[in-house]
């Protein structure tokens, strides 16, 4: 460490993330540490495509979490020396994005539509070039080790022929068609949606009971619905075909009220006989499941409800009208007719549009979609076999579920920004649609002039490719061949069909292989009172405020913290235990590194007697073990890189950040530099040496999860070469293992635990050194320091006893305060244990409490009885 160095870490008392994360950021990015050369294979490397955000996107909790689990599995193995590329880019977020400008035209008092698609289209780019890199930013405030050098957007021209190569090519198989089919329509946005962006609400309505007369009958037919304003739509009633009461009426027909149309009265095994009456009315035109039904007995499809959610001039005199209004008009008509025999409260879930906010009206519209049969298969046989391995495994059986009873897929969007459909027509001579990956110039059949399709392609469809379209496919690029299949994936849950399988399907279709070789889904971070995160639900938690209160490595290792295969909520205390550790580790790094007495030939590899030799991920200081602690911290650090590594890379990141913590605060703070102070302020060589050695390693083995703090302290290590970032992972030294030191020491930390246990039950003085005798084995020798006793007391009485140790009386203990203290001690126990041990005895108590409650209670009595044998 040069004097220049020494003196700032001499002056830096506290750990500033404010002032340390930029600067060494910037250091990382000079250094190109994070754009890998494209040589090597797949195999060799490692590489990950973050899931693209949206580019109107702010970094949330859930970026948070995914790009702290990618960025700890990429910066590990970049540090174990492999090719590591992490993918960037940003989705163009066809809906989000264009609702965002028509906001802002909205506030100029201007339309889309008055301002005309081209020049609409020219606004939203120009909103993305000035506000598109601000998640790009985020992540760097988040520490993330991405290649900002090759960055991708879902609408760069390279990637937009990727799109269209794929458009066509499904195409040309057949598996792309246009039809009328039932969609999930946003009259907000006047789009279809997929499945994410719908969001079912609990709303309460009214259920209102309908009679339908029985043509040629004085008797009624009662149907109960939500909605009665669809009714319009009508053109059926539907049974039960075993549902008895309604047998002999399956065949004949009911007139619809206000309308008058002929509805046949049909058998349909989806008719449910417990909901409702058990008759349940048929509109084909605005609900999905009538949809199907209707399709399978080729009913006549009526659409009252238009797409801007207005009734239609089907719906007659409610033409023109809101469906609220519609449904209050036709509530009215029939109880002015006598048809509506009951109306009364019902809750039930509705479908919203997340975009717009408005309730969802499932039309039939002519839309464009992908048959996905074909491509599923070889999908579902790669995770059958394990070639994409989907972690939990839950989640396998959940995929695999999903994709065998898959449906077409509807690709198309009525919107204006996003991928134009590649598809154009003549309206001349009325041809054939023309599918190409580029503009053809005029009607190949007549010459005339051409129209393109309106739509645009679902984002899902262009994020389908991400994998490979952002490596340079189509083009054979050496990104391509370097980095394809990538290595894994993180993702939350909702999007493991939207995205992952349709990923598994594209890859193994247009690119030859799966798009990675594992998926952990993770876990969601609920907001604090268990509720989802939300900014309308005033709910929502920003990462960037926690960044800018706690520091990025705070943030991080909260997360991993938290994070398991079950659905946590956010956790202050985890993020503070982070921040902690990072205030801990520079606290205790500069005792360290002020401390030690280091000599550049201790980094040799003729190491000298005594000292381990160094190997491949084994640190350029070697240690220099010369007694029991030495060999005890040596053990436990490489037991604790073989544990974490393990960890890290099975995904189980929780455990692996809290046995990092462990090993660090308890083994190497607690116990053994207050074990060593006395020889580090002599200038012992070889702790120094250990210690250093130490220090190294633990520092790169928690630089994946805490990057910005480990860097910093590593700037100041006399072995430093370098930056952290790209220094040699720690690889675990079983040679150091040292199982018989191991005990020993724990066996002290033991009894050093229970002697100063003692010590404050008996009321002893802190600064008061005791006389002991040890009857047995003798302890490590820091026990009798650390705990304040002299195991060298010879004559007087032993007044206690401590495991081995006899405490003798002297001027120090007041021996009849001490045996008052203790029995009041021991008669507080005896109530303890038999309170236990009635409340253990009750079966009642075992049999309906909660498991971890009663495991809690029975670990008390252990430990009561533990005590009370101790004090004898």
């Amino acid at each position: 460490m040069s004097a220049a160095d020494r003196r700032k870490l001499e002056q830096t008392t506290r750990y500033d993330p404010a002032e340390v994360e930029g600067r060494i950021f910037a250091e990382w990015i000079e250094g190109g540490y994070f754009h890998p050369d494209a040589v090597g294979t797949p195999e060799e490397n490692f590489s990950v495509a973050i899931p693209p955000p949206n580019v109107t996107g702010a970094l949330h909790m859930g970026h948070a979490l995914n790009g702290s689990m990618q960025d700890a599995l990429v910066r590990m193995n970049r540090m174990k020396g492999r090719n590591a590329l992490w993918i960037l880019g940003t989705d163009h977020a066809g809906i989000a994005t264009q609702a965002v400008v028509e906001k802002d035209l909205k506030a100029e008092g201007i339309s889309r539509q008055e301002l005309g698609r081209e020049a609409f289209v020219e606004r939203v780019w120009a909103w993305k070039e000035e506000y598109g890199s601000r998640i790009v930013e985020q992540y760097k405030r988040l520490g993330a080790s991405l290649d900002y050098e090759r960055e991708r957007f879902t609408l760069d021209s390279d990637y937009v022929r990727a799109v269209y190569r794929v458009f066509k090519q499904l195409y040309d198989k057949g598996y792309i068609y246009r039809d009328y089919y039932m969609v999930n329509w946003d009259p907000g946005s006047r789009s279809a949606i997929s499945d994410l962006e719908v969001e079912n609400r609990e709303v309460v309505d009214s259920i209102y009971s309908i009679d339908y007369p029985i043509e040629g009958s004085d008797e009624v037919l009662t149907v109960a619905t939500v909605r009665p304003e669809t009714m319009l739509a009508d053109t059926a009633v539907a049974v039960n075909p075993t549902d008895e009461r309604f047998a002999a009426l399956v065949g004949g027909f009911c007139v619809l009220p206000l309308v008058g149309r002929r509805l046949p009265i049909i058998a349909d095994e989806h008719v449910d006989p417990e909901f409702g009456t058990g008759a349940l009315k048929i509109t084909p035109g605005h609900d999905p499941n009538d949809f199907e039904i209707g399709r399978r007995h080729g009913l006549e499809e009526i659409v009252v409800i238009g797409p801007d959610g207005r009734l239609t001039e089907e719906a007659g005199p409610y033409a023109g009208m809101t469906a609220a209004e519609a449904q209050a008009a036709v509530v009215a008509d029939l109880r002015a007719e006598g048809r509506l025999r009951g109306e009364e409260p019902y809750t039930h879930s509705v479908p919203f549009s997340h975009r717009s906010g408005e309730r969802i009206e499932p039309l039939i519209s002519l839309q464009w979609f992908c048959r996905m049969d074909e491509l599923a298969k070889p999908a579902i046989e790669a995770v059958e076999r394990d070639e994409v391995r989907i972690r939990p495994a839950q989640w396998k059986r959940v995929y695999l579920e999903w994709m065998r009873e898959i449906r077409p897929w509807c690709i198309s969007r009525q919107l204006w920004w996003g991928h134009r459909i590649p598809v154009w027509y003549c309206d001349a001579c009325e041809a054939n649609p023309i599918v190409a990956e580029s503009e053809p110039e005029r009607c190949p059949d007549c010459g005339g002039e051409l129209r393109q399709e309106e739509d645009v392609l679902d984002t899902w469809f262009s994020s389908a490719i991400w994998p490979f379209a952002t490596l340079g496919w189509p083009d054979d690029t050496p990104e391509l061949r370097a980095f394809y299949p990538t290595s894994f994936l993180t993702t939350a849950r909702e999007i493991l069909f939207l995205w992952v399988a349709r990923m598994v399907m594209t890859g193994i279709e247009f690119a030859g292989d799966v798009p990675f070789r594992d998926v952990y889904v993770h876990s969601v971070i609920q907001a604090r009172d268990g509720r989802r995160m939300s900014k309308s639900l005033g709910t929502g938690i920003d990462p960037l405020v926690e960044i800018d209160v706690h520091g990025a490595d705070a943030l991080r290792f909260g997360l991993l913290a938290m994070s398991s295969t079950q659905d946590v909520r956010f956790s202050d205390a985890k993020v503070e235990q982070g921040r902690d550790l990072a205030n801990k580790l520079w606290n205790a790094s500069r005792l360290i590194l002020l401390n030690c007495k280091f000599e550049q030939n201790q980094s040799l590899t003729n190491a000298p007697q005594g000292q381990v030799p160094a190997a491949v991920g084994q640190g350029t200081i070697r240690p220099r073990p010369i007694h029991v602690e030495d060999r005890w911290i040596l053990s436990r650090l490489e037991h604790t890189i073989a544990s974490v590594t393990e960890k890290l890379e099975t995904y189980d990141f929780a455990h692996a950040v809290q046995e990092s913590y462990s090993f660090f605060w308890r083994d190497l703070c607690d116990w053994y530099l207050e074990i060593v102070k006395p020889r580090l302020y002599d200038g012992e060589q070889e702790v120094s040496a250990t210690l250093l050695y130490a220090l190294e390693r633990l520092l790169g083995l928690l630089h994946p999860t805490m990057p910005f703090v480990t860097e910093e302290i590593w700037s100041f290590h006399p072995a430093r070469q370098g930056h952290l970032a790209v220094h040699s992972f720690p690889l675990a030294d079983e040679s150091l293992y040292d199982e018989a030191a191991e005990a020993d020491v724990e066996g002290g930390i033991g009894l050093t635990q229970r002697l100063r246990a003692w010590r404050d039950l008996a009321g002893v003085p802190a600064a008061a050194v005791l006389v002991a005798l040890i009857d047995g084995v003798e302890p490590p020798g820091f026990v009798g320091r650390l705990s304040r006793f002299e195991f060298d007391g010879v004559g007087a009485e032993p007044v206690a006893s401590i495991g081995p140790v006899r405490v003798l009386a002297s001027d120090q203990l007041d021996a009849g305060a001490v045996a008052t203290r203790l029995d009041k001690r021991r008669e507080e126990l005896r109530g303890e244990v038999e309170r236990a041990e009635r409340k253990l005895g009750n079966q009642g108590f075992v049999a309906k409490a909660p498991v971890e409650v009663v495991e809690e209670e029975r670990g008390k009595l252990e430990r009561y009885r533990a005590e009370l044998d101790e004090l004898g």
